[in-house]
């Protein structure tokens, strides 16, 4: 089915109110290697900003008319969009944060395009390089804060929770704000959304008015979850590594909420950096928490970290159920020590030089149907390494889920194979299944056709 749309022109505010005609040239192009098509796929997904939707491909079907271009000026430029979903617009009038989304999204495709992508100066095949590109694209969307002391939370979770679990994850967002912490998350609904919500709260009864709330997202997954207007900076990571190194690297700590394939994806990022022996003594607090209601999936979550990467892992973070207070207070607590350990290796606040992040975690995983096979889901390995490739494997079910890429794929080529140990799999198998059970595949009311299979 195809929606009806609104065109319109828009103008900056700001610094990309002028582009060189290469510039412009490069977002026109619509050949290999051009950046029309994602510029126009993101613009698409920040426009569709409120609609219940997490299927890249049907966001793209709906609206195959949708385009979006730029017009020069000798004033500078304007963009030209033709049919643009109608919930962007209030009395006509564009909302103003999905006015600023659109602009980021320029800002950062032209970024990448023009300063990563083939520049000598960043080895993307090296640790180092890849690291050294995620601070720039960070540095040029102007989020990294050099005076301000550490007080990045960063909020994981699901974007199809239930409302006990999205009303919680607000509460925790406002405990934080009380506390005069500022919230980045992946920017989209569910419990990307609520931790946002809450913090506006307690900033403004705490008369803060500077608050952040970061959005950090990637081309393939925006779509999906397309950024909620209370997101006040948003930056396009190139793939989901440097949006998991982003978030590792200017979060002071994380918040973990309840939720599916991309939250467990998350976890064993995080828990992989943490185990590399480099990582032993950098402090790093981690909390994994929800309401009561949530109390069981916490647990499974914990005896599937347990089965598969052991008790060194689980000592990596708390879980702390129902208690929105107590999680602020542990944050706030383990921030301090995070300054004080910064403070004395004179090490950046607003950024983490001092994390050793593996190549493993870095290199972006393709999820084919041929590498999905090869994962090395076996426990003959050092534990950040299993890890890693555990991380793949959710990584790829992300992708037949809820990414444009992904589904077609599997509609070509049938459901991935995801092969391993026992040891491995078994707990795997019972997750999955579980996520399923619980309608945290896909969003309420949609019924989830697995795009994988266990095999053991």
């Amino acid at each position: 089915m195809e929606y009806n749309g609104i065109d319109t022109q828009i103008s900056p505010e700001g610094r990309m109110d002028v582009l060189s005609k290469a510039e412009v040239h490069k977002l026109l192009d619509n050949s290999h290697g051009g950046l029309h098509p994602v510029f126009r796929n993101c613009s698409l997904a920040v426009l569709n900003c409120g609609n219940y939707m997490d299927d890249g491909k049907e966001l793209l079907e709906r609206h195959p008319n949708f385009d979006i271009s730029i017009v020069e000026r000798e004033r500078g430029i304007k963009l030209d969009i033709k049919g643009a979903p109608a919930s962007a617009f209030v009395d006509d009038k564009m909302i103003k944060g999905i006015h600023e989304h659109l602009f980021a999204v320029l800002r950062d495709i032209l970024f990448i395009g023009d300063e990563i992508n083939g520049n000598v100066n960043f080895d993307l095949q090296a640790s180092e390089g890849i690291t050294d590109a995620v601070f720039h694209i960070l540095r040029n969307a102007d989020v990294l804060r050099s005076q301000a002391n550490p007080n990045l939370v960063v909020c994981w979770g699901g974007h199809s929770i239930s409302r006990a679990e999205y009303d919680y994850s607000k509460k925790i967002g406002y405990e934080l704000g009380l506390r005069g912490m500022d919230i980045c998350t992946g920017c989209g609904p569910g419990a990307m959304k609520g931790p946002m919500k809450g913090a506006t709260i307690g900033h403004a009864k705490q008369r803060i008015l500077n608050g952040r709330y970061l959005g950090l997202s990637e081309p393939g997954i925006i779509a999906a979850e397309s950024p909620n207007p209370i997101v006040n900076s948003l930056v396009i990571l190139p793939d989901i590594e440097k949006r998991l190194e982003a978030f590792v690297r200017v979060g002071h700590g994380i918040v973990v909420f309840p939720g599916g394939v991309g939250t467990a994806e998350e976890i064993l990022y995080i828990l992989g950096i943490l185990l590399h022996p480099d990582n032993a003594n950098i402090p790093f607090p981690l909390v994994f928490t929800g309401p009561a209601t949530a109390a069981d999936y916490f647990r499974q979550i914990d005896a599937f970290i347990g089965d598969t990467l052991g008790p060194q892992a689980q000592k990596l973070y708390k879980i702390i159920v129902d208690d929105p207070a107590a999680v602020a207070q542990e944050m706030q607590t383990s921030v301090r020590k995070v300054r004080e350990f910064r403070k004395e290796r004179a090490d950046a606040y607003y950024f983490n030089w001092t994390l050793k992040i593996d190549h493993a975690f870095q290199k972006p995983f393709e999820p084919t149907h041929e590498n999905m096979r090869n994962l090395g889901l076996h426990k003959d390995q050092p534990r950040h390494l299993l890890a890693a490739d555990m991380r793949r494997a959710f990584s790829g079910v992300v992708a037949g889920n809820v990414k444009d890429q992904g589904i077609r794929a599997i509609e070509k080529h049938g459901l991935f194979e995801i092969r391993g140990d026992k040891a491995v799999m078994e707990p795997m198998d019972a997750l999955l299944t579980a996520f399923v059970e619980q309608h945290r595949m896909k969003l309420p009311g949609r019924k989830y056709v697995p795009c994988y299979r266990i095999v053991k």
